[in-house]
């Protein structure tokens, strides 16, 4: 059959996956009464609760005698290393472009690695029946894009169409029939070249890892493209590792391919088409599966270092154990190190104490999915505030610079411009309008300042803005940053919070929790009005006299508390404070010392 690998790029939101459940339905790939879901290719539920593609999946279509292996690729920079990984799989990508806002961040991050590879992309203007959309504008600026990321002749070359994926249409120009996507099937088949792998069908096998699953029934299962040769079921192969060493010897037990969006038995995989291998035990990502007969491993895609570290500890504080079952260093341990081996953008180390772990990552919201799925399968947690981590550059301090892009309304430009050229160590790079009363700035900012920013941001915006960044590159270290102003409440009791003890305390800030909640001693309540710490009682109750007195009985009414959510909590704390994560609460409070180190601290302060 006639095979075409193409991946799908999009930012955040510019209508990828909603595309795809299009392509899959026009191809044929559903029955006529299927009852399917929207967004069928997100299917984690974090993916579908945040409307982000977290994990790059593959399906595949069938249009006119070709088959057409399409890649649905994560549109955030924290999941690049899925990315990476995913691109040396295809032949070609489609450029998916929102008409209204243009190219973005992440469009440019994931460009840049498809542009490297030499790839040829295809650019589809989508939602261009929106009453803002630019599609001209647009356009304009993904010429720019790519020639700023120095594409060849042949890719500044490209062909576009203009398409509403919701709407299932996809043209040439910009007032076409819109019926239907035909003219995208055609483009791909036209355009993107059969793989050349197809040529190299008679050689020994050999296949690179790029992606790892486990089945409950099968075990550990590697997807890739077969490079060379020919593979059938029960067949005895090798894997090596990128060093050339052999890993282990295995027999294939089974060759999965996708049609549609179902795993599918096959008896032969062919040079050039992706499927799915199990049979291995110790095989894992950028691991070349290969003949007994073959000794050089494939060449593996280099994946972009970690820039932020996060600590994983358990959880001991006194409510340690109410809500989870797994809470023991053993077993967070077993968890995070199968994480690693899925996810080669992750890296652990134990610490010395061997009772926390050091969790490297590419950003927040890459370590928050990471806590929240496992807060889901019942871990119990204690993290850390985040770190950026350093490199040593011929004997010059590095840290991570971020090109953070903000879409703002005219009238809050001035304060965001402030907070990230300002005390955060941030320059400058371009301003400009970007239509209906809004401005586009474009910072280069150190990761450090951009921790515990968000919120901040958003409050200096009222919401309304939006916030896009991107690893830049390795700079010389800017100087010290300060962290957050404000102190916090602090609990000095065990117990449940009193009503009357909360309401009696609201002017010295605002409060994360509200009444009748466990609390302890240690456990961070709220935020200060004024830059120190203050321990409070949250539970001191009213006294009772028999004097009646006016005003004696005026009804308490608590303000409503700010309740934060998992990755604005972990930016919000300083570094001698921790989150506690359990699958019923997020909980703020200090680090607890141990009475050796408190002894230290008493003696220093003296």
């Amino acid at each position: 059959m006639d095979l075409r690998n193409i991946a799908i790029i999009a930012h955040v939101d510019h209508g990828k996956t909603t595309l795809v459940d299009e392509l899959l339905k026009q191809s044929g790939a559903f029955r006529e009464n299927q009852a399917v879901a929207e967004r069928a290719m997100d299917s984690n539920d974090l993916e579908r609760e945040r409307g982000i593609t977290i994990l790059a999946k593959n399906t595949s279509v069938e249009w006119k005698g070709a088959r057409i292996n399409i890649v649905d690729t994560p549109g955030h920079a924290d999941f690049g290393g899925e990315v990476e990984r995913i691109l040396s799989m295809v032949d070609g990508v489609v450029l998916l472009v929102d008409a209204a806002e243009g190219p973005m961040p992440q469009t440019k991050f994931v460009t840049s690695k498809a542009l490297a590879l030499g790839l040829r992309p295809i650019v589809v203007l989508n939602k261009v029946d929106k009453p803002d959309a630019e599609p001209d504008r647009a356009l304009d600026e993904v010429f720019d894009l790519f020639a700023a990321l120095d594409a060849d002749e042949d890719q500044l070359d490209f062909p576009h169409l203009y398409a509403s994926g919701r709407s299932g249409w996809c043209d040439h120009e910009l007032d076409g029939p819109r019926k239907n996507l035909d003219a995208l099937f055609n483009l791909v088949v036209r355009h993107v070249p059969p793989p050349k792998q197809q040529k190299h069908a008679d050689e020994d096998f050999t296949m690179l890892a790029t992606t790892l699953s486990a089945d409950p029934f099968l075990g550990r299962l590697l997807t890739g493209r077969i490079e060379t040769g020919r593979i059938k079921a029960g067949a005895t192969i090798k894997a090596l590792s990128r060093a050339s060493q052999q890993i282990e010897q295995f027999r294939v037990s089974r060759i999965r391919a996708f049609r549609g969006l179902d795993y599918t038995d096959i008896d032969e995989g062919v040079a050039g088409d992706i499927v799915t291998l199990s049979g291995m035990a110790k095989a894992t990502v950028a691991d070349t599966l290969c003949a007994l007969a073959v000794d050089v491993p494939l060449d593996a895609q280099p994946i972009d270092p970690p820039t932020i570290t996060v600590t994983f500890g358990i959880n001991d504080s006194p409510l340690a154990g109410r809500d989870g079952k797994k809470v023991q260093s053993r077993v967070i341990r077993e968890r995070l190190m199968k994480e690693a081996e899925q996810n080669v953008a992750i890296k652990v180390a134990d610490t010395p104490g061997g009772e926390a772990f050091e969790v490297s990552g590419r950003g927040e919201l890459q370590m928050g999915v990471l806590i929240e799925n496992m807060r889901r399968e019942g871990f119990e947690l204690s993290i850390s505030r985040p770190r950026v981590v350093m490199r040593d550059i011929d004997g010059v301090t590095h840290e991570p610079v971020e090109e953070a892009t903000v879409d703002v309304d005219d009238e809050y430009s001035g304060a965001v411009i402030e907070k990230l050229t300002g005390a955060r160590k941030g320059e400058l790079v371009e301003m400009k309008q970007s239509g209906a009363g809004k401005t586009r700035i474009v910072a280069r900012v150190p990761s450090r300042g951009l921790i515990g920013y968000h919120g901040e941001f958003l409050t200096d915006t009222r919401g309304t803005g939006v916030l896009n960044r991107v690893f830049h590159a390795w700079e010389p270290h800017k100087g010290p940053i300060p962290g957050r102003r404000a102190g916090v409440l602090i609990s000095m009791e065990n117990g449940q919070s009193v009503a009357y003890a909360l309401w009696n305390l609201e002017d010295r800030g605002h409060f994360f929790i509200g009444a009748q909640e466990d609390v302890y001693t240690g456990m961070i309540l709220g935020e200060h009005n004024r830059e120190n710490d203050l321990e409070i009682n949250p539970l001191k109750g009213k006294k009772l006299t028999n004097v009646r007195a006016s005003g004696t009985d005026e009804a308490v009414r608590l303000t409503t508390p700010v309740t934060l959510t998992l990755e604005q909590a972990i930016a919000y704390i300083d570094d001698d404070e921790l989150v506690e994560v359990t699958p019923n609460a997020i909980r703020l409070r200090k680090r607890f010392l141990d009475p050796h180190e408190r002894k230290r601290q008493a003696k220093a302060a003296g």
